[in-house]
């Protein structure tokens, strides 16, 4: 689910979607089975990406998830 507050365009929120399932994907072995919530820290904003569809958007969004699910499967390191 990408709110509209992080997204306005419903083209924007299916490819952001689109780009969460493509990279948990390449995470998912490494992952335990579980449901995941996946919770994206800034908007995409109309003026800083005006196509849905560019490479710009892609780039941005896939950077933010690989950290995000880098960080998911790192091993906790304990004191």
């Amino acid at each position: 689910m990408v709110p509209k507050r992080w997204a306005r365009r419903a083209v924007t929120r299916n490819a952001i979607k689109r780009q969460i399932y493509n990279v948990s994907e390449r995470f998912g072995d490494r992952l335990p089975v579980a449901a995941h919530v996946v919770r994206l820290r800034t908007t995409f904003d109309r003026k800083q990406f005006i196509s849905a569809t560019s490479e710009h958007l892609k780039l941005a969004v896939r950077q933010e998830l690989e950290q995000l699910f880098e960080r998911a499967v790192r091993p906790e390191v304990r004191a």
